[in-house]
Formats: structure tokens, sequence, C-alpha cells
């Protein structure tokens, strides 16, 4: 099966600034792409570029086999996209609103109320069709912005951190939806600032400063994570540690993770007890350690190590 997005060697600057340097990716049709990074990372850049809003200085972007530079209208017909703010009208219903994108998008009187009707009951928003858009919760108003962008049933779904500031039961609900989404064919690439979303993606690739660090399959990425890690904590009290603080011996990386202190060493495992000993130095009320495994925040905080470590060291 072909791949359904084909991104080759894509550089955007803004203002001399690399926004993207070089990006390569490839997604296959029906898989949920997730865009992991920071602020500023060049993730927005990235899906603008794909949807045809912004043109690259460099490279190629092949969306459903066109050319994103060059087959834009065709490409605009065949995708679906919600940005970051997505504009919906706060003064009409949920009805209206979807109506609205409904004609916008051409979709034929016909069509439009058995995909409406469909998109209702998908979103779980039916019980509210009449409600405006301005009086709906954080995570409905997100369902209604994903259903306007369904209307016109794109083939590929690009989605600016989706989730943004909705409440956990919300978020779930919409990646629930998501997954429904992928069993029926659509493909997706969402970027998430959540790690735990990041794991419910088929396939990831983690961004820093429009450079790719890493990509591939969760699971593969997680399984090549290079240091033991220890999860140390407390039973009484929960632990942090400042970013400043001078490591251990032997200890690569050290940072709070809810309450307690994620703690990286190169090379073999130790007894949890020496592990103990290493971090209590820094962290005197630190009284158990274990080990556990790396999740994709833990992958995520190691890579950007990575390269702090390499931007750091002086060029030759």
């Amino acid at each position: 099966m072909p791949d359904e997005i084909i991104i080759s060697d894509l550089y955007k600057n803004y203002s001399g600034e690399h926004a993207l340097a070089g990006v390569s990716l490839s997604v296959p049709k029906g898989c949920l792409y997730g865009l992991v990074g920071a602020d500023g990372a060049g993730k927005s850049t990235l899906l603008r570029i794909c949807t045809t809003l912004v043109s690259a200085n460099k490279g190629t972007a092949r969306i459903c086999g066109l050319d994103a530079a060059k087959d834009f209208q065709a490409i605009r017909s065949r995708i679906g996209y919600m940005p970051q703010k997505f504009s919906l009208y706060q003064d009409l219903s949920v009805r209206e609103n979807m109506q609205f994108f409904a004609d916008l998008f051409g979709v034929k009187p016909k069509e439009r109320e058995e995909r409406m009707t469909r998109l209702l009951e998908f979103s779980r928003l039916a019980p509210f069709v009449n409600r405006r858009a301005r009086n709906l919760s954080g995570g409905m108003k997100q369902k209604l912005a994903l259903s306007c962008t369904l209307i016109h049933t794109p083939e590929v779904l690009f989605l600016d951190e989706p989730t943004t500031g909705v409440d956990p039961v919300s978020r779930k609900e919409f990646w629930a939806i998501l997954s429904e989404l992928r069993a029926q064919g659509i493909t997706i690439v969402v970027s998430t600032p959540y790690m735990d979303e990041a794991h419910l993606c088929d396939e990831l690739l983690f961004l820093h400063k429009g450079k790719v660090l890493l990509q591939g399959k969760p699971d593969d990425l997680l399984a090549g994570y290079p240091d033991a890690l220890y999860k140390v904590w407390s039973d009484e009290k929960l632990l942090t540690v400042s970013q400043s603080v001078a490591l251990p011996k032997g200890v690569a990386l050290m940072y709070p993770e809810g309450g307690a202190i994620h703690a990286a060493l190169a090379g073999e495992d130790r007894p949890a007890d020496e592990v103990l000993s290493l971090v209590k130095a820094v962290v005197p009320g630190a009284t158990r350690a274990q080990r556990t495994k790396p999740k994709i925040e833990d992958l995520f905080i190691y890579l950007l190590s990575e390269q702090n470590d390499a931007e750091s060291s002086p060029k030759q």
C-alpha cells in the first residue's frame, strides 16, 4: 500500500531562522501519526505546509500523491485541517455551525443531512444539537470543530494540538474518536504536547528546533532507550530536584516525575540500594528506589538532553 504522505528534505525559514531544517517522513494510509515537540519545534509549520497554507523554501510535500506546492486546490478537497484555534461561530448552534461548514466545503444538500446525523452521533453531540457554540464545554467545542472538519469526508486529517487545554476525560473521549476514524481508514497526522497521547499513535516523530530527533513506532523507540532507568521516591513526601544540581557520578539524567525522581544511569543495571544512595546525595528525602520502564516522556527528555549536549559541545 503506497504512503499517503511523503515529506522529503523540507526546509522553511522565517526571518532567517529555520522553522524546519531538512525534515523527511512518510505516513502510510490509515496510520495515526504523531508529531511530538516543544513549542517552536516546527510542528505547526509542518502541518501548514502539508495543508498548502504555507510554502516551503526547499523540499517537497506530497499528499495523496499530489504536490502540495502545485496541486493545492486538489489537495484541499481531500484533506481536513483543524488548527490550534478552530474558528467556530459562537452565536451559532452546533447544527448551524455544521451546516455552515458543509456549505463552505460544497457538500450537496442531499448528502449534508446524512453526514451531519452520522457525525453528531459519532461525536456524541446529538443531544446538544441546538446549543450555541459559546455555551459548550472545551471538550465539546473540540468535538464540534472535528465534526466540522470531517463534514466533507476527507481522506487525510491534520490536527494541530487538538486537545490542548481540554480536561482529561474529554481528551480520552476525543482520542477514542480518532481511533474510530483510523479504523475507518482515514489517515491522521496529529501534533500533541501530551506524552500519554503520543503513545496512542501508530508512529511518532520527535521534532526539536525544526530537526528530526527520532521517528518510528512507539514500542520500538522505547525498546531502544539506552540507559537503565530508576524511579526514586519517598512514602512520606513528594520529591523534586533542580535542573541546575550537579549530578552524582554515574547518573546521566535526573528529573522530577509525578512527585518522584527518575534517574537514568548509563550501562547495566545497578542494585536499587546503590541507586538510592547516589540520588540521596542530592535529594536527601529519598527513601526507596526501583528499576522502571521508560515512557515516551522519558525518551523525549533523553533526546532533548542528547541534543543539548551536541549543541553545547565545542565545534572542531
